[in-house]
């Protein structure tokens, strides 16, 4: 079977898509972490070995493993003229400074031939010591400037240094995607390979969008949450305008065929980096069972985005029951029981809702993948009954993401 099916956060998972942290972990200059939005550099090679078995627990558990890299590097290979379209575009946002510099980084990465190298080279970026750009009389001041005497950075395109947290860029919902527009500059330029996977991926071109990477607002998909197939929950956050999701339901409602979400619930988180995302504080691990970060509890609203009865139309209210209440409703379920991170200890729930205590992701009902520094928020997911498949974490953690933000799934079987 071909093509995205995500219903729920929990059927069995039968193909993800991860990406393989690699050469733009060492484009990481220590002053210019804030901005690339890394609080710490990722020793390499123990970072690709963490992931490379997380990738391995999944196929264990009988889970395809696509790699994005490998996706758009077959979607070029599939469509003469797909890698001079997505390079023309990439330069474009890849904020060069300089007259000259664009055609030069452009003459350099056409020096890798092989589809998935340069794939691998536009998500390392590029670093001046790489580029030779001679003086010459033709040159422009700013060419100079910009290109030899900028002091600020030694690169001259930025690395995306997030991108193995491929939860973000698109979020599946359905037999569609939300193709985003992501909060930084620095991470919107990822969001161009979705672009040209589901454009010219022989397994995935036109599938349908329900938002749009060129949207007046950004949204993420670690705020995205398949709660049933016809019911979505979406995060207001420091991510996700709340503009966005308004965006979201006029194309699901109104604007887009084939969509089954009926109802989006949308849920209004504090906007900090520690609670970045939806799902950094709130994930479901089984049918009646969530993780959730205490500290969120008695200050989220939640409200209930319908198809309204006119044209373009959104029905919205605002529901104030308790959160077990909400999900009940949401999901059809009854009796939700919400299992709080670091067991509701404020210092151990702190500490591990910053590496990701919250940040599950489901292989089937009731068997999660979680990160092995947690031990106390896992050891209470053990006592509820369960099935942990434990990833090392010393080095992926860093990055502020736990297994489900490293995972896009992109079929999981019908609850």
């Amino acid at each position: 079977m071909n093509g995205i099916h995500v219903t729920s956060e929990i059927g069995k998972l039968k193909k993800v898509c991860l990406h393989r942290p690699g050469d733009e972990l060492l484009n990481l200059p220590p002053d210019e972490l804030e901005r690339l939005l890394f609080d710490d550099v990722p020793y390499l090679e123990v970072a690709q070995q963490e992931h490379d078995r997380f990738a391995e627990i999944l196929r264990e558990q009988g889970v395809e493993v696509l790699y994005l890299e490998k996706l758009v590097a077959e979607a070029f290979a599939a469509n003469p003229g797909a890698r001079d379209e997505f390079l023309d575009q990439y330069l474009a946002e890849a904020g060069i400074h300089g007259q000259k510099m664009p055609a030069i980084v452009r003459e350099y990465l056409n020096t890798f031939t092989d589809d998935l190298e340069f794939v691998k080279k536009t998500m390392a970026g590029v670093a001046k010591s790489e580029i030779d750009m001679p003086l010459a009389s033709s040159a422009t001041l700013d060419d100079l400037v910009s290109d030899h005497s900028d002091k600020q950075s030694d690169l001259i395109i930025d690395p995306m240094p997030n991108l193995y947290f491929t939860r973000d860029p698109f979020a599946c919902v359905g037999n569609g995607v939300n193709l985003n527009r992501m909060y930084s500059v620095t991470r919107n330029r990822e969001t161009l390979y979705g672009k040209y996977i589901f454009k010219y991926h022989p397994d995935y071109k036109g599938t349908p969008l329900w938002f749009r990477r060129d949207a007046p607002f950004h949204t993420e998909g670690g705020d995205v949450l398949n709660l049933t197939r016809t019911a979505l929950a979406v995060g207001i956050s420091q991510r996700t305008q709340a503009a966005a999701i308004d965006l979201m339901a006029q194309n699901i409602f109104w604007k887009t065929e084939g969509c089954e979400i009926e109802k989006i619930f949308a849920f209004d988180i504090p906007a900090s980096r520690a609670f970045m995302h939806l799902d950094t504080v709130f994930t479901q691990i089984d049918v009646d069972k969530f993780t959730i970060h205490p500290a969120i509890m008695g200050t989220l609203r939640v409200y209930e985005m319908t198809k309204g009865a006119s044209e373009g139309e959104v029905d919205i209210k605002e529901h104030t029951d308790s959160l077990e209440k909400i999900l009940e409703y949401a999901t059809g379920v009854d009796g939700i029981k919400l299992i709080p991170c670091g067991g509701g200890d404020p210092i151990a729930a702190a500490r591990e809702q910053w590496n990701d205590g919250s940040n599950t992701l489901c292989v089937e009902p009731g068997t999660i993948c979680v990160y092995q520094r947690n031990n106390v928020t896992n050891e209470v997911l053990y006592k509820e009954g369960l099935n942990l498949l434990v990833v090392p974490s010393a080095e992926l953690s860093r990055g502020r993401g736990g297994p489900r933000c490293m995972s896009m799934p992109f079929q999981r079987e019908d609850l």
